[in-house]
Formats: structure tokens, C-alpha cells, sequence
């Protein structure tokens, strides 16, 4: 594997130039603060009207319409949603200069060539392994957050180290920047979204909670049984490996995870995770993906009003309170 760090990278390919973060959301906050901080020249490139725009203001980033700010800048950060990355690019990709830079903190757009990028562009990836929250918060400890880097276009023959310093200036160097490619990244991340941690600890969780209350035992307790020690296994992990969480719980707990873990993933569990990552590659999810957002979301409403209804977060609701 190969690691770089702070003491690897040299911020000369930033000297002098200046980054446009497209999008304000949850990453696109994160890493134009911690651009700022680390002394980049930086613009926040925002729709007129959008309601970033004073939150942007206060936090002493300067604000230009999306397409003003493109052309302002020598690199461009693709932050927005991805489902809107390809309608923006061709909004701006005649104002962009040319034997400039673009980058984004996901490899969809361009593994699935949602984006086609001009020949003279440099085109990388510096993706953060977390939620921009987190990488702004350790950011501000003196941390960072490991990244993946990649360059899929290399015009300049600058783009390798415009991303290095890049990841750099956004606090990433300090844990690490790991190199990749935009097909495994966007690959990966797309799996682990759909298949393990945010597609299918939710559902095992609630099939958890539905199993015990139909077996008679209380929604609070088995709310606290089934949701409640998430965090302290999630924290056992981070700091121990999983093999190290089995050496820190008891020995009931541990047999029971021995005993019952493998029974629930199955082969017929593992092929499924397979099947995701197939409609991954293939192509499939990205184009479910765009469809969803040419019709509004309505898949994704359905999903957000079934999730509140469900009698998992009632309880949750009433436990809260409590502390």
C-alpha cells in the first residue's frame, strides 16, 4: 500500500492558485474551510439564491455564482450531488481554462462517464473516507481523515501532485492519502453503501428489533439490545480490528457471535452482496441512480416516510428523551 503523508508533500502545486468548490453540502463545507485554513485562495460556487450562500458569507468564504466562480479559478472541486455533477459540468465547461484542473471526492461521474472531460484538463480524485462533518472537526484537532487519491486525466503532467497537495491542504496527508483509481473507489464506496454498512446494518438492525417484539419482548428492550450497543461495537472496532473486539467482549458474547453471525450471513447472504456489486459495475445502479432524479425522488421519499413510520424510531424517540 502505498501512504503518503504531510512530510511527503510539497504545497507548491497550489502556490498562487485558485481552488472553486462547487456545492456547499457536506463536503463541499469541509474541505473549502479547510482549504481557507490552510491558506488556499478559494470561492464558493453556489446557484443565485441558493441558501448557502449567507452561511457560506459568515464562515468568511467568498461566494460567486457557480459558472463565475468556475471561470475564476485554475482547480474545480465537483461537490454537489453526484446525480447533478454532469449537468453542471456542461454548464461550465466552456468558462473552465483551459490546462486547468478538476476534481471530485467521487469517482461516479467520471468512471461511468457521466462527465467526459476536455482532453486538456487535468482530472483527479481526493476522496475522504467519512462525512465532511468528521473531516472538518479532526481538521480542527490538528488530525485528518484518510483520503483515496487518483488521477484519471493527466494533461499538465502536474495532476498527480495537484491532488497530493490538494489532499494536503484539506487535512487528508496528516492520517494519509492512499492511492487508488476512480473505478475502485466509486466501485467500493457504492458497495459498502448499498450492501454492508449503509444498506444493510440498518435492515439487519430493524429485522433485529421486528424479530424480538414478535417474540414477545418489549420494543424498549429490544431497542437497546438490537440498536443500542451499535456504538460500542462500532468503537471497539475503530480501535481494535474486529478480531480485537472479539477479544474484548465475554466469552457469551462471543459464542453467540460465533455461533449466530455466520448463521445470519450465509453463502446465500454472500451471493446477494455479490449480485449488488454486479448491478454496481454493470452500470445499473448509476443509471437508477439518474432516473430517480429525473423523476423526483420518489423512491427515495417512499424510503424517508416508511423509515419514520416504523415502530424502531417511536421507541428511539421515547429513549432519547431520557438522556
Amino acid at each position: 500500500m502505498e501512504l503518503l503523508r504531510d512530510s511527503d508533500i510539497e504545497m507548491k502545486p497550489l502556490a498562487g492558485k485558485r481552488v472553486a468548490i462547487l456545492g456547499f453540502g457536506n463536503q463541499g463545507r469541509a474541505q473549502a474551510l479547510n482549504l481557507k485554513d490552510s491558506g488556499v485562495d478559494v470561492v464558493v460556487g453556489l446557484r443565485e439564491g441558493s441558501g448557502s450562500t449567507a452561511v457560506a458569507e459568515e464562515a468568511g468564504l467568498e461566494v460567486a455564482l457557480v459558472e463565475d466562480a468556475a471561470a475564476s479559478a485554475d482547480i474545480i472541486m465537483f461537490l454537489a450531488p453526484d446525480e447533478a455533477l454532469a449537468a453542471i459540468y456542461k454548464e461550465v465547461e466552456a468558462r473552465i481554462r483551459y490546462g486547468g484542473a478538476i476534481g471530485f471526492s467521487h469517482g461516479l461521474t467520471i468512471h461511468f462517464d457521466l462527465i467526459r472531460p476536455r482532453h486538456d484538463l487535468d482530472v483527479f480524485l481526493v476522496a475522504p473516507k467519512g462525512p465532511g462533518s468528521a473531516l472538518r472537526s479532526l481538521y480542527e484537532q490538528g488530525k485528518g481523515m484518510v483520503a483515496l487519491w487518483a488521477v484519471a486525466q493527466d494533461a499538465s503532467g502536474s495532476a498527480t501532485a495537484i491532488s497530493h497537495a490538494y489532499g494536503k491542504a484539506i487535512g487528508c496527508a496528516r492520517a494519509g492519502l492512499i492511492a487508488s483509481t476512480f473505478a475502485e473507489e466509486c466501485e467500493a464506496d457504492l458497495f459498502n453503501e448499498g450492501a454492508v454498512v449503509w444498506g444493510a446494518v440498518p435492515e439487519i438492525l430493524r429485522a433485529g428489533f421486528e424479530t424480538l417484539v414478535e417474540a414477545g419482548v418489549s420494543p424498549e428492550v429490544a431497542f437497546l439490545e438490537c440498536v443500542g450497543e451499535l456504538k460500542l461495537i462500532a468503537e471497539l472496532i475503530e480501535q481494535r480490528g474486529i478480531a480485537g473486539m472479539r477479544e474484548a467482549i465475554s466469552n457469551t458474547a462471543e459464542l453467540g457471535a460465533v455461533l449466530g453471525g455466520p448463521q445470519v450471513v450465509d453463502d446465500q447472504v454472500r451471493q446477494k452482496m455479490r449480485t449488488v456489486l454486479d448491478e454496481v459495475r454493470s452500470g445499473r445502479f448509476a443509471e437508477a441512480l439518474r432516473r430517480e432524479a429525473d423523476e423526483g425522488y420518489p423512491r427515495l421519499e417512499k424510503a424517508r416516510a416508511d423509515a419514520r413510520q416504523h415502530a424502531i424510531e417511536r421507541v428511539f424517540s421515547e429513549l432519547k428523551s431520557l438522556s
